[in-house]
């Protein structure tokens, strides 16, 4: 009888000892995906900012080339080569062209082209027939390169001489 009360202790230690490492184990998992979360969501959360600066980025590039277009049609966007890309400068005062890529914050790229614009005989834009050389087609991109690759938001849009300069 003292033989088995002594192995029924022994065998209670064992079990407590692996009822911890269990016990252990379990609060581990859940403190390491925990920390796995969180730095998922932080991933998540800077490709969002990312996403929103370009838009932000995005928007002000197509003003600076309204800007070109109120400041001189003939000298800033008639003199401008077609389907080329340029890039954005401001030059203390103004936005101008530049032909040198100039990333911004180091991460976005903006660029922009200018594209002739068709009329058909009915005076709707077309893919071809007569050429409107009071309107251009302007095409805004900011690309950055995020964690699964380079991510590129564009917006178009038609200009044209409005005020005859």
């Amino acid at each position: 009888m003292d033989k088995r009360i002594i192995f029924e202790k022994k065998m209670s230690k064992g079990v407590g000892l692996i009822e911890a490492i269990a016990g252990i184990s379990i609060v581990s998992i859940f403190i390491f995906s925990l920390m796995l979360a969180s730095q998922l969501s932080q991933r998540i959360v800077g490709e969002s900012v990312r996403s929103a600066q370009a838009s932000f980025l995005l928007e002000e590039g197509a003003e600076a080339v309204k800007i070109f277009r109120d400041t001189s049609w003939s000298s800033d966007v008639g003199g401008l080569a077609v389907g080329t890309n340029y890039f954005f400068s401001y030059n203390g005062a103004t936005w101008v062209s530049a032909t040198n890529n100039i990333y911004i914050d180091g991460i976005f790229e903006r660029k922009f082209s200018l594209n002739n614009v068709y009329r058909d005989a009915n005076d709707d834009i077309a893919v071809s027939g007569t050429l409107d050389s009071g309107t251009k087609k302007a095409t805004v991109n900011v690309s950055w390169r995020g964690r699964t690759g380079t991510t590129t938001k564009s917006v178009s849009f038609y200009l044209t001489d409005l005020f005859s300069n």
